[in-house]
């Protein structure tokens, strides 16, 4: 007996390939230099034009309140994390607080 059925992993893997292009589309825009380099510039819209494409696949099957806020949160967890890690932003506590809240959030909106 399967312990998660094909459609719901199919819609969790939506939701997951939305996130991680998204977050692409982000650091995209960063390494971008404001539109002044044209590959990551070009990468933006190519990106986040995916992310939308399964972030709407994802919406056949699940709450858009919740996809949304498990979209967007864990995006914004994954670019603080991004530019923590490689761009050597600071981690602050009122960073680390929010971040946390973030999930706490996103968490609420499942309940």
């Amino acid at each position: 007996m399967a312990l998660i059925n094909t459609a719901t992993f199919i819609t969790g893997f939506y939701l997951l390939l939305a996130i991680l292009l998204e977050v692409a589309g982000t650091t995209s825009m960063k390494l971008s230099d404001g539109f002044s380099r044209l590959t990551p510039s070009v990468l933006i819209f190519i990106f986040y034009s995916l992310s939308f494409i399964f972030l709407s696949l994802s919406l056949k099957r699940l709450e858009l309140g919740f996809a949304y806020a498990v979209w967007s949160g864990l995006g914004t967890l994954l670019v603080a994390l991004i530019g923590i890690l490689f761009f050597y932003e600071p981690f602050t506590f009122i960073k680390s607080i929010s971040l946390i809240l973030i999930i706490i959030g996103v968490v609420g909106m499942h309940a």
